[in-house]
């Protein structure tokens, strides 16, 4: 890779959304010398590999991107590192304790103000809580924070949070709710979603899909993580090849997702690193309709899939076959009653039993690179069971369109619920809470398997150490049989950014980039 230093005046940076390659200069190595130091005024060029949809409200963003992006945008109360998951005082002054374990006193920072110059009040924290927490606002996060009984301000700078029993993962939690001017919120919801206000060390000035989204510095911002540079731009770039052009070439300083194919060639001009995620591709069935009404017909769905032609031919073994909901690097891990192996035996004995030894079915995937790659594969082994199976691939955003609207019969998809943190409710929660995913999206919500999992995992959030693994435990068991939404494989990430420009820059466990701490080198 060529090792001058990307430079771009500001001016050029905020310009249109045209090719980026022609606004680019190349300065000599000798800068490079100085380790340890960076450049306030450069510009942080990154490649995201996933397209932009839907709001940056935080009250129910949950894509890929805009996710990431708020990273840069707002606060929490407590957030997590996005590299080491670890919690850290954001928006508290300091981490939050209790002497009774159910009451919290959090005081915010001094001289905390949002990006129109606002300061965040208690107030705003009060209206933040409330909000997800509402069932009206339907909001995705609100089974995270449901530990919370209320949320008062006590003064202008200090709220109590009292929570319905003692919660062992309080601190870790607090980064669900991200902390918003209500002013502005109520305002222009809307307008707030799309160009969105925090109070994080990053600014938002443009977005725009399939093109680039553009920051610039909150020179305002007095937290723990300041910008270092003074602008950046995240380039987006769903087609693999033209991401990694992009790197190699010096368009931009990092990417997510290098492809498998190319990473060591990658790797022999930039920094590479591969590290197994919770990030999986799951199978999810619509539950209330046949055929996977019957639970052995999902069940015959998994045991007819080859995973070694799946995970070495699709993914030239960069992905470990699921033996649980999650995989074996988290600390909660268990093995599952069930694992499904490739048993295409089992498969059609299943599918016999259902009384459908044969059935039509449409298998809907997103047209993600590696997951459109693996739903020919998935669909041969389908089909050689007794399945008869429709491909339909289509964007992100318009098969959950599909989806919503009660059109799926079973989906194959990606996710990564770990951007909220990495332990077992969490993750869980993201697909299995009071939430759209099994009221409306695989329909699940009424069945008495869902009514045990509920119940066990409300008792383990009143529980800590190995009491509340042995209830996880048993609801990954229930998860393995009943299989309503369940993983296929847990995938690894790659990531590759030029050492020689970014400073303090490490990947994520997560899709997503985070550029909190980073610099562009001088």
């Amino acid at each position: 890779m060529n090792t001058g230093k990307l430079t771009m005046s500001r001016r050029a940076l905020l310009l249109g959304t045209g090719a980026l390659g022609s606004m680019f200069m190349f300065r000599g190595t000798d800068a490079l010398a100085q380790s340890g130091s960076t450049d306030p005024d450069a510009a942080i060029l990154a490649a995201i590999a996933y397209g932009l949809s839907g709001t940056f409200d935080p009250l129910s963003a949950s894509g890929a991107v805009t996710l990431a992006v708020n990273w840069h945008l707002f606060e929490s109360l407590v957030d997590l590192d996005p590299v080491t998951r670890e919690p850290y005082a954001a928006l508290a002054a300091e981490m939050p304790a209790s002497d009774d374990g159910l009451s919290y006193t959090i005081k915010l920072r001094d001289g905390a103000v949002f990006h129109n110059g606002e300061a965040v009040t208690a107030d705003d924290v009060v209206f933040s809580f409330t909000r997800v927490l509402d069932p009206e606002s339907k909001s995705l996060f609100r089974s995270f924070v449901s530990f919370v009984d209320s949320v008062e301000a006590v003064s202008a700078d200090t709220v109590k949070i009292t929570t319905k029993f003692p919660f062992s993962l309080f601190n870790s939690r607090l980064g669900s709710v991200k902390i918003v001017p209500r002013a502005a919120v109520e305002a222009d919801a809307e307008a707030f979603g799309r160009l969105p206000i925090g109070s994080g060390p990053f600014k938002l000035i443009s977005a725009v899909p399939e093109a680039q989204i553009v920051f610039e510095r909150n020179e305002a911002y007095n937290g723990p993580r300041p910008a270092l540079a003074k602008d950046m731009v995240w380039s987006l770039i769903g087609d693999p090849t033209a991401r990694v052009n992009a790197l190699t070439s010096g368009t931009v300083m990092a990417i997510e997702d290098v492809p498998y194919i190319d990473a060591d060639a990658v790797a022999a001009m930039a920094t590479v690193e591969k590290a197994q995620s919770f990030g999986l591709l799951f199978a999810m069935f619509n539950t209330a309709a046949k055929p996977f009404d019957d639970v052995r017909v999902r069940q015959a769905f998994f045991y007819a899939l080859d995973m070694d032609k799946i995970i070495g031919t699709g993914m030239l073994d960069n992905a470990a076959p699921a033996t649980c909901f999650l995989p074996e690097t988290n600390p909660s891990y268990h093995k599952a009653s069930t694992v499904y192996t490739y048993d295409p035996d089992m498969a059609k004995a299943l599918l016999a039993e259902a009384g459908t030894p044969t059935l039509d079915i449409t298998l809907m995937s997103t047209d993600h690179g590696w997951v459109k790659d693996l739903a020919p594969i998935i669909k041969e082994s389908l089909d050689a069971v007794g399945f008869n199976t429709t491909l339909d691939i289509g964007q992100s955003g318009g098969q959950y369109t599909k989806v919503d609207a009660g059109e799926m019969q079973v989906m194959i998809a990606p996710g990564d619920p770990s951007v909220f943190g990495n332990d077992a409710d969490i993750l869980m929660q993201w697909w299995y809470g009071d939430n759209i995913w099994p009221n409306k999206r695989y329909n699940w919500a009424a069945s008495d398997g869902y009514k045990q999992l509920t119940g066990l995992l409300n008792d383990a959030l009143r529980e800590t150490g190995d009491a509340q693994q042995a209830i996880w435990n048993q609801a990954f068991d229930l998860l393995s049989e009943q299989v309503p939404l369940y993983p296929i494989l847990h995938r690894q990430l790659v990531t590759a950014w030029d050492a020689d420009q970014l400073e303090g820059f490490r990947p994520v466990p997560t899709t997503g980039l985070s550029f909190l701490g980073v610099g562009v080198k001088s």
